[in-house]
């Protein structure tokens, strides 16, 4: 396994946030403290993760959303700015919740993409056909990478999905805006957003390289 870079602290005693202390941090009333609950927590994650060398830690890692909620996480890590730690790792979860949630649609948008984003595909790392499960099966894999690969190439994987996710919908939307014109634009829209979102990780990819990532 990797190394991590240096001077990056790792805790003395992995320990996992339970749904019980995240609810509580999360509730804080100061806002300062809730920023820095919100990078504190996320710091805790992934270095209890790296650190513990636990699979059966890692699997419950990945399947946080599963047992805490989307919105407890959202209560962290939502407000952060999309280049931190808790940025990112909002972004991964969120983008693994919704493939979890529509993965028929997932499939048919980076389906749509793959011709138009062939270099991301690869990057990615999709097993082919990239169908529903496929996918549920990467963003499950990029999670892993976060705790027991290279971070940034776990970063650089979900940048590279969401670059083919966005090349579909805007193809998609390309192809209904004649005669669903308000369809299309709300697939552009998603089109864009799904695009900053690649580029927001590719630069937490880089900034973890340079152990600027926090």
């Amino acid at each position: 396994m990797p190394e991590e870079p240096t001077g990056r602290g790792v805790p003395r005693r992995p320990a996992y946030f339970g749904p019980a202390a995240m609810d509580a941090q999360a509730g804080a009333p100061d806002p300062a403290r809730i920023t820095e609950v919100a990078h504190e927590t996320a710091a805790v994650i992934v270095g209890t993760g790296r650190a513990a060398h636990d699979p059966a830690l890692t699997t419950r890692l990945v399947e946080l959303v599963d047992e805490l909620g989307l919105s407890t996480l959202a209560e962290l890590w939502a407000d952060r700015p999309a280049r931190s730690l808790p940025g990112a790792l909002w972004r991964l979860y969120a983008l693994r919740e919704w493939v979890r949630r529509d993965p028929t649609g997932a499939a048919r948008d980076y389906a749509a993409g793959i011709r138009f984003a062939d270099v991301p595909h690869v990057v990615a790392g999709v097993a082919e056909p990239p169908g529903p499960e496929e996918l549920k099966a990467l963003t499950d894999a990029i999670l892993t990478g976060v705790f027991e690969g290279d971070l940034a190439i776990a970063l650089e994987r979900a940048a590279a999905f969401c670059r083919v996710i966005s090349a579909g919908r805007a193809h998609l939307a390309d192809d209904t805006d004649d005669h669903e014109p308000l369809v299309s634009s709300a697939q552009t829209r998603r089109a864009a957003s799904m695009q900053t979102t690649g580029a927001d990780l590719e630069a937490c990819a880089r900034l973890w390289r340079k152990d600027d990532l926090i």
